[in-house]
């Protein structure tokens, strides 16, 4: 009976047959058919927070700029930058929108943009640019 048992096993070819392999491959497939829409939703909602996060930051140095020097106008990155060297250096500061009581600043993280147009305003996400 042990002879019997071991030429069974000794002529048993193991492995997985082409049936199991596809239903493996066809359960990969469904579990990344899930995951990357979530993960392209998940990244696009953390692109526009981290776009509105910088343009928060921006603000102190923005309204120390203003009671610096009296006015808005003229304000870039680079001064904002020296007031507070931990601003992002992909903000924009277009000089046009520039007065000497209002302003616009806009960032872009991934693809995309918030704003806040002036000192009365909210942080807009998901908007253009100034």
């Amino acid at each position: 009976m042990l002879q019997k048992l071991r030429r069974r096993l000794a002529a048993d070819q193991g492995g997985f047959t082409l049936i199991e392999l596809l239903v493996v491959i066809v359960i990969i497939g469904i579990l990344l058919a899930i995951a990357v829409p979530s993960y392209l939703g998940f990244r696009d909602r953390a692109n526009t927070k981290a776009s509105a996060a910088n343009v928060r930051a921006a603000v102190p140095a923005v309204e120390t700029y203003f009671s610096d020097f009296g006015t808005y106008a003229g304000m870039t990155v680079v001064a904002l930058r020296a007031i507070d060297g931990g601003l992002e250096p992909s903000m924009v500061i277009p000089a046009a929108l520039q007065t000497s009581t209002s302003y616009c600043i806009s960032d872009l993280v991934g693809n995309k943009w918030a704003k806040k147009a002036g000192p009365s305003s909210a942080v807009a996400e998901n908007s253009t640019t100034c």
